[in-house]
């Protein structure tokens, strides 16, 4: 997979965004984000990537804006705009600065996350943190936003940092169903904008509940940990056809708008994440 990646890998470092034969080919900084943390992994697991992962590196840290704000690269399948979530770009650089501690890496993810952090308001909901509308975010676009945080204040533990990660992860627990799961879109009052639940969404925002919870030992977060991915596990076909089998849906149920009657790659990723870290805490 990573050997693929660098072969689609753009001059300059960047990467593509959408399906690799998405139209228009151009350079974004999300996608590339994601990918660094797949290259980090590879330069920790295998030893090989090195140059990958410092020319994506450097395409994020060299097209920032002054003020942490990167909007030089947006995505041409997304709604313009600014993207607070892209708090999970700078945990890439996070990752990279670990392998690479002097070549201001980090620095630049940090500036990123002080600057996603003016659009938290007072009670913990974002502004300007969603794909197509920032006034009702997908919990998905939420949780890459939470986790962003999270990984900021593991880089570099500061109390202002976790404070306001427990705000937005407080928020979100209050929107959480009896069934375990959360609204695929919230309003800023953290109300249900929707019916149906964004499965991606809510394991990626059960993994950011175990480190707060497990950090500042708070039982609540930990079961609404627990309960979002017991109610993911609940949505997963573990017999029948290999094209479905394991897979996640984009929502549930699976005509809710968000991955609409598709089975997503990423899905399966962060259900993963969330339930190895279920249970390594088990």
């Amino acid at each position: 997979m990573l050997d693929w990646c660098v072969r689609i890998q753009l001059p300059g470092g960047g990467f593509q965004g959408g399906r690799v034969d998405a139209q228009p080919v151009v350079p974004v900084t999300f996608n590339t984000g994601q990918i660094l943390l797949g290259l980090t992994a590879g330069v920790e697991s295998f030893g090989r990537y090195h140059g990958a992962m410092h020319s994506a590196a450097r395409f994020l840290r060299d097209s920032q804006d002054p003020d942490g704000c990167w909007r030089k690269h947006p995505t041409p399948f997304a709604a313009a705009g600014e993207k607070a979530y892209e708090t999970h770009v700078a945990w890439g650089l996070f990752a990279a600065d670990r392998i690479a501690p002097n070549e201001g890496y980090g620095a630049a993810g940090w500036r990123q996350v002080q600057w996603a952090l003016t659009k938290q308001q007072p009670n913990g909901w974002v502004r300007d943190c969603c794909l197509n509308r920032p006034d009702i975010p997908l919990t998905h676009t939420l949780g890459y936003y939470l986790k962003g945080l999270v990984e900021a204040h593991r880089w570099r533990p500061d109390e202002d940092l976790l404070a306001a990660a427990l705000l937005t992860a407080k928020g979100l627990a209050g929107a959480q169903r009896a069934d375990g799961a959360l609204p695929g879109r919230l309003t800023p009052q953290w109300r249900a904008a929707v019916s149906w639940s964004c499965l991606t969404g809510n394991v990626q925002i059960a993994d950011s509940w175990f480190y707060l919870g497990t950090t500042l030992n708070d039982a609540t977060l930990l079961r609404a940990a627990r309960d979002a991915n017991a109610f993911v596990r609940r949505t997963l076909l573990l017999t029948g056809d290999v094209g479905e089998r394991g897979g996640i849906k984009g929502a549930f149920p699976v005509h809710g708008d968000y991955g609409r009657y598709e089975y997503l790659n990423w899905s399966a990723k962060f259900a993963i994440d969330a339930w190895l870290t279920e249970r390594d805490l088990a």
